[in-house]
């Protein structure tokens, strides 16, 4: 049985405690045990941290290019092994749990190139003789904090950008999913990096990310959860004048308009709804359509969701996973609950399903005939649950889009230049989809929200650089 270490000041460091690290699709198979940290293990990954910076922060950018592209070939050239790891921790299925790996991987060779291109200024001033530059600086240590949906992609693209501008890091992964997390890990200390530069400290939220949010010695921090763990985070960082990094969910909606291709829409509102068991930040949990188009929509959607399969993630004919664990079941069940309490009308789904597995598997789930108002339109379930929403027109559609304190990703299925156009300008979202899936970014391109949805500057990108550095101006008289 593999029992898991935090990776401390370059070494395996054990603990006293450690906790089984589940299967949620049968939860008889214990894939290892991972350790239960105590703040102390914290301040010795901190310390370590702040030991390192000051040569890696002036560290040859090649080297640090070479690491990161060391890094990602590996994960890369193991995307099927580290698939079916994370697709067996995390429940999602086999084929997202691999293209959830590649995406890893290309992160690190995307911020591999980053390195190369640090960009900065020189100019006159506008005193004769005196030149200026304007650079840019890695910040310190970053305190992460990742969640559980994305195992491997999430700590890739906050650990890669923060590397590669010279930061050190202390990362806490999410207690559900360890073993992706030490695997980067790993891959990390046998690409070459320097003892102390990433530190992985494994732990309860209660204890570990408490310690990493209330340590002195950390210079920013970088958070993906909930809405108020992050409100809680932006408070404690105002207080100490520190920069934070928020990404704090959605309730995102997708705009279904009469003119749409009735098939395309159908594929994009269940690709995004359902797929990855609906817990993905960016999926479509609202399902605006206009009424037209809505009774057809409704029928050929129901009979998709019905040719989905659940099951085992690592059996090559599911669609859907189990839900992450009991926890988060015994959430989507009341949120079912509580939509026909409220007067919605249950199209397909709201049932656990029992199988050969002992597992924590949910029928995808269509709630028609609700309306804005109502709790399940208005709070985050983060399982395989939509509702419909029947609106007359364009304008209706847009002003429901927008009626929510999120503001995540938007999507809308129109053949509509028009209606597409104006969609795209004025979708309140930090990303916005045409006959696309709510869900899904490329690696080179900048994520995040607006709103209640995300705080600070974009995660990914070159746009990762706003965070992970600060800018110096600098006067100089030869």
């Amino acid at each position: 049985m593999t029992v898991l270490a935090n990776l401390i000041n370059g070494e395996w460091v054990t603990t006293q405690e450690n906790r089984p690290n589940v299967n949620p699709a049968n939860t008889n198979d214990i894939i290892g045990y991972s350790p239960i940290s105590t703040s102390e293990h914290v301040e010795q990954a901190i310390a370590a941290a702040n030991a390192a910076f000051p040569a890696w922060s002036t560290s040859p950018i090649q080297q640090r290019s070479t690491i990161l592209d060391k890094a990602g070939t590996e994960i890369l050239e193991r995307k099927e092994e580290l698939g079916r790891l994370l697709a067996r921790e995390e429940g999602k299925a086999l084929a997202e749990a691999i293209g959830e790996v590649v995406r890893a991987g290309d992160v690190f060779k995307f911020m591999a190139g980053e390195v190369l291109r640090m960009p900065g200024q020189k100019m006159d001033s506008t005193r004769p003789g005196v030149d200026v530059e304007i650079t840019r600086e890695a910040v310190g240590v970053i305190g992460m904090i990742t969640p559980w949906n994305f195992p491997i992609a999430i700590p890739s693209w906050k650990v890669a950008p923060a590397l590669a501008f010279g930061n050190c890091v202390v990362l806490k992964p999410a207690d559900l999913v360890p073993a992706s997390a030490h695997a980067l890990a790993d891959i990390l200390q046998r690409a070459g990096l320097p003892a102390g530069v990433f530190n992985l400290v494994m732990g309860k939220g209660s204890v570990v990310g408490q310690a990493i949010l209330e340590s002195q010695e950390i210079d920013a921090i970088s958070f993906t959860g909930s809405q108020g763990v992050g409100s809680q985070i932006a408070d404690i960082a105002a207080k100490r004048m520190i920069r934070c990094q928020l990404e704090m969910g959605g309730k995102n909606p997708l705009v279904v308009l009469d003119d749409a291709d009735i098939d395309v829409a159908v594929e994009v509102a269940l690709n995004g709804a359902f797929y990855s068991t609906g817990q993905r930040c960016t999926a479509s949990s609202r399902l605006i359509v206009q009424a037209g188009i809505h009774d057809a929509f409704v029928e050929k959607l129901v009979k998709r969701l019905g040719d989905m399969k659940v099951g085992d993630p690592l059996d090559a004919k599911t669609t859907i996973g189990p839900v992450v664990d009991e926890r988060q079941l015994q959430t989507d069940m009341s949120y079912i609950e509580i939509a026909q309490a409220e007067g919605a009308t249950l199209a397909f789904g709201g049932k656990r399903i029992a199988n050969d597995l002992p597992g924590y598997f949910l029928e995808p789930t269509l709630f028609i005939d609700t309306n804005n108002d109502m709790r399940i339109n208005r709070e985050e379930v983060f399982g395989p649950v939509a509702a419909v929403i029947k609106v007359q027109d364009y304008d209706e559609a847009l002003s429901v889009a927008n009626d929510t304190v999120f503001g995540l990703s938007a999507g809308i299925c129109t053949t509509s230049l028009k209606h597409a156009s104006h969609f795209k300008r004025h979708a309140q979202a930090g990303m916005v989809m045409v006959n696309l899936p709510t869900a899904g970014v490329d690696p080179h391109v900048p994520f995040g929200g607006r709103k209640a949805s995300s705080f600070g500057p974009r995660e990914q990108g070159s746009y990762a650089i706003e965070f992970y550095t600060t800018v110096k101006t600098t006067y100089v008289l030869p």
